[in-house]
């Protein structure tokens, strides 16, 4: 069995909109996975869907062997424990400190008291340190995170995200907000963290050069379809045609 499985994945919200159609996918091996698509393919709502920051419609999730998509408030907050998410927008606490937000991270395996007091252990500090070192932002844990850069911002999700000991990491468009050096630099740091910690890494991206440079597998969405599922080295210009036009793909 797949670390994640996800089968017959769909979303519509309310406004009759629909997001997803059918996805059908597996994740498993420490494999960095691109999810390439046009804005509005359904990339960002299919990461979000995984932890079910966004409630699917239809369809199952199985991480590690759980069904996530059955899973009630206490146990989803469990399974979610294991996803470590990395936002477009950074999601960071403005008014918190560097090491804060990523000590953050592991407040949903801390005790409720812990949590509530932010009273974390010395290994946790340690840990959130070590992290901090390797992610580039060491001499900035003591600044407000409203003081960042938003490449510094970026790497404090990551620490933040690693934080959590995930099995699989969602990774939402991580470079958009950024410069093209400034991009680079960050995806090359995830793939790093990644591999030495053995986690797979699904990351939706709408740029094909960061697609086929970061990843070794990419997975074409258009309008909520995949339409296909290949090693990079394979993807011809026939597949991209099928996501993009091609002024778009040349």
């Amino acid at each position: 069995m797949a670390l994640l499985e996800v089968v017959g994945l769909k979303k519509t919200y309310p406004t009759g909109e629909t997001a997803l159609r059918g996805i059908n996918l597996a994740v498993d091996g420490a494999e960095v996975i691109a999810v390439l698509g046009l804005s509005g393919s359904g990339k960002s709502t299919l990461l979000r869907c995984i932890n079910r920051l966004v409630e699917p419609s239809e369809g199952l999730i199985v991480l590690n062997g759980v069904r996530v998509s059955e899973l009630d408030r206490r146990g989803l907050q469990r399974a979610r424990r294991h996803m470590g998410m990395i936002f477009q927008e950074y999601n960071l606490v403005d008014r918190l400190t560097v090491l804060e937000n990523v000590l953050s991270g592991c407040l949903g395996v801390a005790n409720t008291w812990r949590a509530v007091t932010r009273a974390f252990r010395r290994d946790d500090i340690e840990r959130a340190m070590e992290l901090c070192s390797r992610v580039g932002i060491l001499d900035q844990i003591r600044k407000r995170a409203d003081q960042l850069s938003g490449g510094q911002r970026q790497r404090v999700g990551i620490a933040r995200a690693l934080m959590q000991q995930p099995k699989i990491l969602l990774v939402d468009e991580p470079t958009s907000s950024l410069d093209p050096k400034i991009g680079a630099e960050v995806m090359e740091l995830m793939c790093a963290v990644a591999d030495e910690h053995h986690v797979p890494m699904l990351v939706s991206v709408h740029d094909l050069d960061v697609a086929t440079r970061y990843s070794k597998r990419i997975v074409g969405l258009r309008e909520g379809r995949i339409v296909f599922d290949a090693e990079t080295r394979e993807v011809d210009r026939s597949m991209l045609h099928s996501i993009y036009t091609d002024q778009d793909a040349a």
